[in-house]
């Protein structure tokens, strides 16, 4: 009887897992950890993350001084032999301000659409996150994930409410990183927004529906919008932006047209008057009902304003 084989083999790496010892595999591991000279080191390409010279990197400055770097930043090394930092852009930063000329790193092995999902991980970790920072994150992030799913990247340039995008990437993203779809949608539309824009955004001075409104408009109208907000000194509502939009994909929306929008008085901006309701019925008389209050007070000043030019044209005699 002829034996049978098996069709089924093992990875390599994962028989060299199975016959070697945690002792062996922390060793590999910490035979990737190194000092690399910090002008070996580049940042990397289109990091949405800002660094920050703030309070808390002073902190952190003040920490790596006293102790060193106690978790390693990720590097990949490179085809030209320098390394790419893919997390750890703070430490490096808190290094370079402290004085050292070098940073621990652990040197992986990953391409770049790897690369990208894990520096994009990595940051969510921070306290803070600007929305710029996660629209450019969420979208590199998407665009890695769509490739290593072997789909090509698509832009998203279709209306927010009706664009589909392929696959399961944004609902794997969305899972994630614990957001709808559309709001993961929403950030990434911000990256089509002006950088004076995008500031007011990140400021809280433009909020978020408007601003998707705003990023469907081109470069021109975008700036023409920057140009009515610094001369009003005020930032258009979320009905301002649906209707400058609806001008602009009709081909109509002009400077004079975001000048004449941007100029409307909104709700907000009135000035409000309130009355105390005891002390004004305290001056009306009780057979007056309360529903006919406002006609009452009204009249009451018609009648004053009469009174007060009147008066002034006989002063002025």
């Amino acid at each position: 009887m002829t034996e049978r084989k098996s069709d089924f083999t093992l990875p390599t790496n994962m028989l060299d897992d199975l016959f070697s010892t945690q002792e062996e595999r922390d060793d590999a591991k910490l035979s990737k950890i190194r000092d690399i000279p910090l002008i070996e080191i580049d940042d990397f390409p289109e990091h949405p993350f800002k660094v920050r010279d703030d309070e808390d990197m002073i902190q952190l400055v003040e920490s790596v001084k006293k102790r060193g770097v106690i978790t390693p930043a990720t590097v990949r090394q490179k085809e030209d032999g320098r390394y790419e930092l893919v997390s750890g852009h703070r430490r490096k930063r808190a290094c370079e301000l402290a004085g050292f000329e070098a940073l621990r790193c652990e040197v992986v092995d990953l391409d770049r659409d790897a690369a990208t999902v894990l520096m994009v991980e990595s940051n969510y970790q921070r306290s803070q996150i600007l929305p710029s920072e996660k629209a450019f994150a969420y979208k590199m992030r998407l665009e890695a994930m769509k490739r290593q799913a072997g789909r090509p990247s698509k832009e998203n340039a279709s209306p927010l409410a009706t664009n589909s995008l392929q696959g399961r990437s944004d609902v794997e993203l969305a899972e994630q990183v614990g957001e709808s779809k559309d709001q993961i949608r929403r950030f990434i539309r911000l990256t089509n927004l002006v950088p004076e824009l995008l500031d007011l955004v990140d400021e809280g001075k433009i909020k978020m529906r408007p601003a998707v409104e705003l990023s469907y408009l081109d470069e021109d109208s975008q700036r023409a919008v920057v140009d009515e907000i610094d001369l009003n000194q005020c930032t258009p509502s979320h009905d301002q932006t649906i209707r400058m939009r609806k001008f602009f994909t009709d081909g109509k929306l002009t400077p004079e047209v975001v000048s004449a929008i941007m100029g409307e008085e909104k709700p907000n901006q009135r000035e409000k008057i309130v009355l105390r309701g005891d002390k004004v019925r305290s001056l009306i008389p009780k057979n007056i009902p309360v529903s006919q209050t406002e006609d009452y007070v009204v009249k009451a000043l018609e009648h004053y304003s009469r009174f007060l030019r009147q008066r002034a044209e006989r002063d002025s005699r």
